[in-house]
């Protein structure tokens, strides 16, 4: 698995949501880490939002999103623990068509050599609805950057070989 610099770059246009009873705009350290990624990677950051842990705020946000053809992507920090607020999985199991279950199982493998046996305390996923991706994240930065860096980077890196999620795009939404 390698960039192939003889493909070309496709720009994505990934959709960005914290989901917090805490966070603000000004304290959203997480956020920002994923927006910098996501900027310096080529792709154009479409949106931004803050949401509490409230399942149906989130279902809405998600529906807005995915029924917005400017979004192909949707990344999510927050929400993916195990508390009763944590409800992120939950929105997502509302809107979702499909799940992608090998991307929660390769980020708690990646988070396991940074945090140990308590990467099993994340719900980190991934699907597609309605031909949108969602992937989410836990909030902390150090998932944030594990997520972005040892999955998302490649995956939605056109050029990535031997595939990668952008190159099947135009036919998630095939019947």
């Amino acid at each position: 698995m390698a960039i192939d610099h003889e493909r070309q770059f496709k720009p994505i246009n990934i959709a960005l949501l914290t989901v917090s009873d805490t966070r603000t705009a000004e304290n959203d350290t997480s956020g920002d880490i994923l927006e910098g990624r996501i900027r310096k990677a080529g792709h154009r950051l479409v949106a931004r939002a803050i949401e509490k842990d409230d399942a149906t705020r989130l279902t809405v946000r998600f529906n807005n999103w995915i029924d917005d053809r400017e979004v192909d992507a949707i990344v999510v920090t927050g929400g993916t623990g195990l508390t009763g607020r944590d409800v992120t999985p939950e929105a997502i199991d509302r809107v979702k068509d499909k799940d992608i279950p090998g991307f929660g199982e390769l980020f708690r493998w990646i988070s396991y050599k940074t945090i140990g046996t308590s990467t099993v305390q994340s719900r980190a996923c991934a699907a597609v609805a309605r031909g949108t991706y969602i992937f989410a994240l836990p909030g902390s930065n150090g998932a944030v950057q594990d997520g972005w860096d040892g999955i998302l980077a490649e995956q939605l890196d056109s050029r990535n070989r031997p595939c990668n999620f952008v190159e099947l795009m135009p036919r998630l939404r095939e019947v």
